[in-house]
């Protein structure tokens, strides 16, 4: 179960740092071509989502590798749980339908489960 958690974790890791990446590296205009909900919110904003998305995914890996402070690595991947659940709700919102949607879904179902599992009697 702890090599599940860790194979889950990494990924999380890498989708969230590129994902936080992106929002930071490219300009405006790309994302809203590329990302359309872009356009609902002010720039700050989607900057603040990249910064949170990155310090996510460090979360995730840090105080595990490191020990300092572990219980860090559940409270990253609930934070990204729920980053992910205000997502979906801005594709349904915005009527961007369940496909749209279905990505940030999987992201906060995955990441409740390496929380709770976190939390929970799993070790490190």
């Amino acid at each position: 179960m702890n090599m599940l958690l860790w194979i889950l974790a990494v990924v999380l890791a890498a989708v969230f740092a590129g994902s936080g990446a992106a929002k930071l590296l490219t300009a405006r205009d790309q994302q809203i071509e590329r990302t359309p909900y872009v356009e609902d919110f002010p720039h700050s904003v989607i900057l603040g989502i990249g910064v949170l998305e990155i310090l996510g995914a460090f979360g995730l890996i840090l105080p595990a590798v490191t020990g300092v402070m572990p219980v860090l690595v559940a409270l990253a991947a609930a934070g990204l749980a729920i980053t992910m659940v205000f997502a979906a709700l801005v594709h349904i919102r915005r009527g961007d339908g369940f496909a749209k949607a279905l990505p940030s879904i999987v992201l906060a179902i995955v990441s409740v489960f390496v929380a709770w599992s976190r939390f929970g009697p799993v070790p490190l």
